[in-house]
């Protein structure tokens, strides 16, 4: 199995609240991969649970560090990291 972190930065204007975290942890829970999410030096959390995305605090232009493993983990990340990078909040 293949093991793989990447950092990305939050493009959301408003960070992961509510509306971006729930499209980012489908986005975990469709790939079928264990993948966690951790700002600085924080403990990571399941990347799958809205709620623990939230209690990052990630802000607009914040580092998350994303670990997957599993088989696709780097296309995963991919689409994930997507997700963090868009603007959810440009209407």
């Amino acid at each position: 199995m293949s093991f793989v972190s990447r950092t990305i930065r939050i493009g959301s204007s408003n960070g992961l609240h509510a509306r971006p975290a729930k499209l980012f942890a489908q986005g975990v829970k469709d790939s079928g991969l264990e993948v966690t999410i951790s700002k600085g030096a924080g403990a990571p959390v399941n990347a799958a649970s809205i709620l623990g995305v939230i209690s990052l605090g990630a802000e607009k232009g914040d580092y998350v560090t994303l670990t997957a493993e599993g088989e696709n983990a780097n296309a995963v990340l991919d689409v994930l990291a997507e997700l963090l990078t868009t603007d959810h909040d440009d209407n």
